[in-house]
């Protein structure tokens, strides 16, 4: 039986106050999904539960979230480190030219001439631009800027990448 995908939208932090209500980071570029009636998958190591929320608002840079079922501060603390998820199939299709980490991860990088260069593990956010981590060869890992210059192309349907990367940049894998 396939189990969904399911992408990290936010992470209870910790309980805020004492009326079950949790402080929740943000983990996407739509914080606007967190409002009342919305349903979250929590899940902490093997615990996992379905939770829906019945009050929400921005508090310093997060999210203040109440759900059903968790009255009190005990209830909100046994939620605590626990990440909020939604199906892939609920994801919201990415504007032009942005991709998320969960389409590029496993797409091929090539450079212009159609040699492979590595594989996305990860695209990663960072103040400047969004850096792919490119699997180099098993156990290295390059960060590569995903920027015009850099990143010739994306093939969506090919799932590949074309790089033009500076020289030595591949080289500084880590691993």
């Amino acid at each position: 039986m396939d189990h969904p995908e399911l992408l990290v939208v936010g992470r209870v932090e910790r309980p805020h106050g004492v009326a079950g209500e949790v402080s929740v980071s943000i983990r996407t570029n739509f914080p606007d999904r967190f409002v009342a009636g919305a349903a979250f998958i929590w899940q902490n190591g093997d615990a996992k539960r379905v939770l829906r929320v019945t009050t929400a608002r921005p508090h310093l840079g997060r999210m203040l979230l109440r759900f059903e079922g968790v009255g009190d501060v005990s209830a909100a603390r046994s939620l605590a480190g626990g990440d909020l998820s939604i199906e892939s199939s609920e994801a919201r299709p990415a504007p032009p030219g942005f991709f998320y980490e969960h389409e590029v991860v496993g797409w091929a990088c090539e450079d212009r001439d159609g040699r492979r260069l590595g594989e996305v593990t990860a695209l990663e956010r960072a103040p400047g631009a969004p850096l792919l981590s490119v699997e180099t060869q098993p156990g290295k890992v390059a960060l590569v800027p995903f920027v015009h210059g850099i990143v010739v192309s994306v093939d969506r349907e090919g799932r590949r990448i074309v790089l033009d990367p500076p020289e030595g940049l591949l080289d500084l894998a880590d691993g």
